[in-house]
């Protein structure tokens, strides 16, 4: 298991990052253990920190007035969120909920604004991921929940596998899981992942699922949209 100093360096934010940057930000991100059901960021809250993903599962989610949820995304493993809300200057509009223990690395808002400021690599490194981010919400939409469940399925684990950590294809996701970002019983989730395997695009593995066709899998997700 990677510390927070080595995996930030293997990151691809890293990647973007000039040495002595990198340095000054491994100095001051902290590293923070979630239990699973426990909130890293409340809606109505000032952001005091830009947070990544090590290791874990988050969901981020709105609650209406008469208590029902609707999950905006999922961030999984290498994944970040709230760079929005901090460029904006805003307080937290979501929720987000750890779905299993998580270990999370934040970084304090004055230095992502301090990086934003100064490091060309680092606004590419934004450039990107607010791209990816646009690119999955309008799948979303695209592949709205009366979608047939198949493509939901592919939708979910399509998402989490494009920002993952570069050449990643195992994703620590459960069947429920799988289900709860899908939309859909375990049950369903289970028998549509089968149909993906025996497609090969997936394999459903120990530990997780491996995705096998990750450009087969977003096609099938868009195609199977309705029009």
């Amino acid at each position: 298991m990677l510390d927070m100093r080595a995996y930030l360096e293997a990151t691809p934010l890293g990647a973007r990052l000039t040495p002595p940057e990198l340095q000054e930000l491994q100095a001051r991100a902290v590293e923070r253990s979630f239990a699973r059901g426990a909130h890293l960021v409340a809606v109505g809250a000032v952001p005091t920190h830009w947070i990544g993903i090590i290791d874990g599962l988050v969901s981020l989610s709105v609650t209406h007035a008469d208590g029902d949820q609707t999950m905006l995304d999922a961030v999984g493993d290498g994944g970040w969120f709230g760079e929005g809300t901090l460029l904006k200057g805003l307080a937290w509009q979501f929720d987000a909920v750890a779905l299993r223990k998580t270990r999370a690395v934040l970084i304090p808002v004055a230095q992502f604004r301090r990086l934003r400021d100064t490091s060309l690599g680092f606004n590419h490194f934004l450039q990107d991921l607010l791209n990816a981010r646009l690119g999955a919400l309008i799948g979303t939409a695209i592949c709205a929940r009366h979608a047939p469940l198949e493509a939901r399925v592919a939708r979910a684990v399509s998402d989490l596998a494009q920002r993952a950590p570069s050449g990643e294809a195992l994703l620590r996701l459960s069947q429920a899981e799988v289900a709860l970002l899908a939309g859909t019983s375990r049950q369903r989730a289970n028998v549509a992942l089968k149909r993906l395997a025996a497609q090969g695009l997936v394999d459903v593995v120990r530990g997780g699922i491996r995705v096998r066709d990750i450009k087969r899998l977003s096609a099938l997700s868009a195609a199977e949209a309705p029009a």
